[in-house]
């Protein structure tokens, strides 16, 4: 399954939402892969970067966000089980939070390699 087959599954209105959900993404992380992983939506650089999902009342979107206590404030309100954000389709979709998380999940992805590439050096 590519990640337009998967967009295609659901009704048009949440089509547009994931569809500029998957344009912010890349946005803010130009360099990364798209793939479908644990059967969602994906973007790959060394590592996942994030997960976004449709689901009946919400988009979800993993992993878990760390290491910004402004964004870590910021996604309070969509705080769902174990750290997973979910941004209710009854309400407006917050994209500019959606690219904030990217650009912060690119550079831990970053410094994750980095970090793994110095230890294989030594």
């Amino acid at each position: 399954m590519s990640v337009d087959e998967y967009i295609l599954g659901f009704s048009p209105e949440v089509q547009a939402i994931l569809q500029r959900v998957r344009q912010v993404v890349r946005e803010a992380a130009p360099d990364a892969q798209e793939v479908i992983s644990y059967r969602m939506p994906a973007l790959k650089q060394n590592g996942v970067l994030v997960y976004f999902a449709a689901f009946k009342n919400h988009i979800g979107l993993y992993p878990p966000i760390t290491g910004d206590s402004r964004i870590q404030k910021a996604i309070a309100p969509y705080a769902g089980e174990k750290g997973n954000l979910r941004f209710p389709l009854d309400k407006p979709m917050p994209y500019d939070l959606i690219s904030r998380i990217t650009a912060l999940r690119v550079k831990q992805d970053a410094a994750k390699a980095e970090s793994r590439s110095k230890k294989v050096k030594q």
